[in-house]
């Protein structure tokens, strides 16, 4: 199955991005073969529609599940309709999340959990 976990960084070691449509890198990660594909987010410094554009590329990779700090309710809707299931609140490395989530410490969030916005400039 494939998740995708916001980064700020390009490699396991790195914290987790707080944002979802603004974050630095998404680190795609496959637990059936323990790959991971890291991806600079070309999205990031968009006007408006991040989320949405970001969620999308969620749906274009097959990602069934989603580790980030926020989400904001454009992207919650975008993720929502992806059949993406949506986990907010995470912090720490990216290695430490992914642990976290393959042993089942994680919670779906149930909407989004910031403004529209959230983390421009």
């Amino acid at each position: 199955m494939k998740i995708c976990i916001t980064a700020q960084g390009s490699d396991l070691e790195s914290e987790v991005d707080p944002r979802f449509g603004r974050c630095q890198y998404f680190v795609f990660y496959d637990t059936d073969d323990l790959k991971s594909e890291f991806v600079s987010n070309q999205n990031k410094d968009g006007m408006g529609g991040v989320g949405v554009q970001s969620g999308q590329l969620m749906a274009d990779k097959g990602v069934k599940v989603l580790l980030t700090g926020n989400v904001g309710p454009n992207a919650y809707t975008t993720l929502q309709a992806g059949k993406v299931e949506i986990i907010t609140g995470v912090s720490g490395k990216v290695i430490n999340a992914i642990e976290k989530y393959k042993r089942g410490e994680f919670k779906p969030t149930d909407g989004p959990s910031v403004d529209s916005h959230f983390g421009t400039k």
